[in-house]
């Protein structure tokens, strides 16, 4: 920890923070001052970001262009503690944020860090994929609820379109290519239909690569990504009183790709060695087929303002649908010939409306407030087919048996929310946020047409948020603040066990969880606005924080349909499954966030910001491998066999354990520092030099398996290039992870298969074979490219 404090207090007086850099260009700032001030919208009006007493970090068009950020992932390079990753069957994605982890597949519709496009909610499968015509992006860290949307514990990040200009043609376009496979062509143009009253916008992308590079051991096809996206807006201002807008964005996705594997012992000497030795540098899969994923959103988003009497009603509407088709091996152990694949097809729907009332102009000279309605219906059906392979030990597969699984949810929150904010003088603010949710929702689990499970809630509750802030010089703000936030109770997906124990149906269906947080910070702006420096500290509690095992997950006594030759269920069978079942537990975060800037000179720039937070369970019971029975999580590496799993857990189907460990699996501590120097060459062009170092401090994947720690490591980003002093037009050249630095950022246990050997018509005995890899997750490969970028009148 102290090391740790060391790195930010050295970061206070060395830098700013990346992200922050520049404001979007259709902020109302003018003069000198504009390149000094961020405009956010965190508290649903414009405001100075030095001004806002929370943490809020800012990613503008000009830093996405500065940095050639194409996935949206990759803005957690310069977002210190922030870690974006999606799901491998490319079903949803992840946000992590202050200490705590969230999985898709595991936490239900609400995350714990919530995403908005155009200011109305929308899952983050829909947001982490290519970026184009992106406005501004802002992370903002803590408890979210009260203000916008749906409760957040962790924070929340909005997602800006650029909007059409009304007054002027123009547009730009964008190249980008790289020695690695990828070719990135992006654009938009602006079309003004009636000056200063109505205009349209245009935008798309088309991306190719060789998706994550890694690539099979054996013949098969090399891996490949391509998406598609377009996006058209339209904004009509009849009068000064009235503006509506309407946007339709649709996104193709279609990749094939290969699981990332590493031989054990690469770590483990005691390991048996593989057939073909792979390490981790190899990039290389044992699966003889791709994974194979389409991936179809249509966003709908509308959106209308009226004004009278200093006062604004805002009606937002938004609604999306996701066509998801995936295929996943389960043939983990590669034991037979040929890969076992489970098909998934998921189609979920999603639609909101917020009607909100605020303030334009202050009442009585120093009241601020925002209040309003929120509407939020979700539909998440998914059908998959559930492959079990009967087979030989010697390794001959006799057959596969699929079984159809249905997955029904239906999800329903309305809320009423209210915000006040009292300017005290000229240097005190107080403000305070309710918001009451009602929420609903029922979920079905149906299994070769029988249901095995129906579940459901009903809740309401009262989130709350405050703050207070004081100027105590014109350059120095100091605040504190606290909040609350919940979030429903989640049904786990992915155990189709048909005759599930009590405990098991404990770590499936979970009680809600809440959580309180507080914070306390100061924001400077020193000599003239050439030095900023932001430092706060947090404390968050949970109860019933939803924790997801790390790795492959848990082993667990399955019980399974038994067909005949015809294809008719005859009875049951019990095999050794894997699954990564869920448990309610306390959780305290503790953490420390700062950044800083330097404008050395006016060519010169530099920046850094850090984060601190390091979450941990506090004696929860969490679902466990323990075959030993000691109450401790083993490091298992290897698939037990069913009657070693049976006479372990007995009729519980698998075990629990009482612990004390990291909530998160990310590193505690991370960084970025950034840096630019810009040399004018003549009065139309200018050259320069930027480079962006991220750093990511020691951590434990899987606080069980004491093979997938991961040590520090950092990753150097640099670009050079010439641009117009204008920004009509730019070529730079650039390499990202300039010394090809390679790290394992997960390892799971020894990959297995599950399997049943038939003894007659209708008897089957389970079977388990343990291979010699493990599934690993690396740092992106080292990246050679080149980008031009050409704009001409409204950009």
């Amino acid at each position: 920890m102290k090391l740790h404090g060391l790195w930010l207090c050295t970061a206070a007086i060395t830098g700013y923070t990346a992200p922050a850099m520049a404001q979007d260009a259709s902020a109302s700032v003018s003069g000198a001052e504009a390149a000094d001030v961020i405009i956010v919208q965190a508290r649903r009006r414009d405001e100075d970001v030095q001004d806002v007493p929370a943490v809020i970090d800012t990613v503008t068009s000009e830093e996405v262009g500065k940095l050639n950020l194409r996935d949206f992932k990759e803005v957690s390079s310069i977002v210190p503690g922030l870690q974006l990753t999606t799901e491998s069957n490319g079903t949803g994605g992840n946000a992590r944020l202050r200490g705590v982890n969230f999985d898709i597949t595991a936490s239900g519709n609400n995350p714990t860090v919530e995403f908005y496009f155009n200011d109305a909610p929308i899952t983050a499968g829909v947001i982490l994929q290519q970026m184009y015509d992106i406005g501004q992006i802002e992370v903002q860290r803590g408890p979210q609820g009260t203000l916008r949307g749906r409760a957040a514990p962790s924070g929340s990040i909005t997602v800006g379109a650029k909007k059409p200009d009304l007054f002027s043609f123009g547009g730009v376009a964008d190249m980008t290519a790289n020695n690695i496979g990828t070719l990135n062509f992006k654009g938009a143009l602006n079309l003004p239909i009636i000056e200063g009253v109505a205009a349209i916008r245009a935008a798309g992308v088309w991306d190719e690569s060789d998706g994550d590079r890694v690539r099979p051991i054996g013949p098969g096809r090399d891996p490949f990504a391509r998406t598609k996206s377009g996006r058209i807006s339209a904004l009509v201002q009849p009068t000064d009183w009235f503006r509506a807008e309407a946007l339709y964005q649709r996104l193709d996705r279609v990749s094939y790709a290969y699981d990332q594997v590493a031989s054990f012992n690469e770590v483990n000497s005691n390991a048996p060695a593989s057939p073909v030795y792979i390490s981790t540098a190899d990039r290389r899969s044992n699966q003889e087929d791709p994974r194979v994923i389409r991936q179809v959103y249509d966003i709908y988003n509308w959106r209308a303002e009226a004004s009278a009497l200093g006062q604004v009603l805002i009606y937002q509407g938004q609604h999306y649908t996701q066509k998801i088709s995936s295929t996943t091996n389960q043939d983990g152990a590669n034991f037979f010939p040929g890969d076992i694949l489970q098909t998934t097809y998921s189609h979920p729907s999603s639609t909101s409306h917020e009607v909100r009332l605020q303030n334009d102009s202050r009442l009585f000279g120093f009241i601020d407030y925002a209040a309003g309605y929120f509407d939020y219906k979700n539909s998440a059906p998914t059908e998959l087919t559930s492959p079990t392979a009967l087979g030989l030990p010697s390794g001959r597969l006799i057959t596969v048996v699929y079984t159809p699984v249905e997955r029904r949810g239906k999800s329903h929150e309305k809320s009423f929310f209210g915000n006040l904010t009292a300017h005290i003088g000229a240097d005190t603010e107080v403000s305070g946020g309710l918001r009451h949710i009602d929420y609903t929702s029922t979920n079905a689990t149906i299994v070769n047409g029988r249901t095995i499970a129906v579940d459901g809630q009903d809740a309401k509750k009262w989130i709350y948020a405050a703050s207070v802030k004081h100027n105590f010089t014109p350059s120095l703000m100091v605040y504190a603040s606290t909040g609350s936030s919940w979030r429903p109770g989640i049904n786990v997906v992915g155990d189709f066990n048909l005759a599930q124990s009590a405990l098991e149906q404990s770590f499936v269906n979970l009680p809600a969880e809440t959580s309180k947080s507080y914070e306390v910070g100061f924001k400077s702006t020193l000599f003239g606005g050439k030095v900023r420096a932001n430092v706060t500290a947090f404390h968050q509690k949970f109860k019933n924080y939803p924790y997801r095992v790390g790795g492959q997950g848990v082993y667990f006594v399955n019980t399974v349909a038994v067909r005949n030759a015809a294809g008719a269920v005859t009875g049951t069978a019990q095999q050794v499954s894997q699954f990564n079942f869920v448990g309610a537990v306390p959780v305290e975060v503790n953490g420390i966030e700062g950044d800083v800037s330097l404008n050395v000179t006016d060519n010169w720039s530099i920046s850094a910001v850090a984060a601190y937070s390091l979450g941990k369970i506090k004696n929860g019971t969490v679902p466990c491998n323990d075959l030993n029975n000691d109450g401790v999580p083993d490091n298992v590496t290897s698939a037990p066999t069913l009657p070693v799993l049976q006479g372990a857990v007995g009729a519980n189907n698998l075990a629990a354990c009482q612990v004390s460990q990291r909530s998160g699996f990310q590193s505690p501590f991370s960084a970025t520092v950034t840096s630019e120097y810009t040399l004018p060459v003549s009065d139309n062009v200018n050259a320069y030099l930027r480079g962006l170092l991220s750093f990511n401090g020691n951590s434990r994947t899987d606080p069980v398996n004491r093979f997938d720690d991961v040590s520090s490591y950092g990753l150097f980003n640099v670009f050079a290039g010439i641009r117009d002093p204008k920004g009509t037009w730019e070529v730079s050249l650039f390499a990202k992870n300039l010394f090809d630095t390679t790290k394992t950022l997960s390892r799971t246990n020894p990959q297995f298969t599950s399997y049943l050997i038939p003894i007659s018509a209708t008897t089957q005995i389970a079977a388990t074979a343990t291979g010699t890899y493990t599934g690993v997750t690396t740092t992106a490969p080292r990246e050679f490219g080149l980008n031009v970028r050409y704009a001409f009148g409204s950009r």
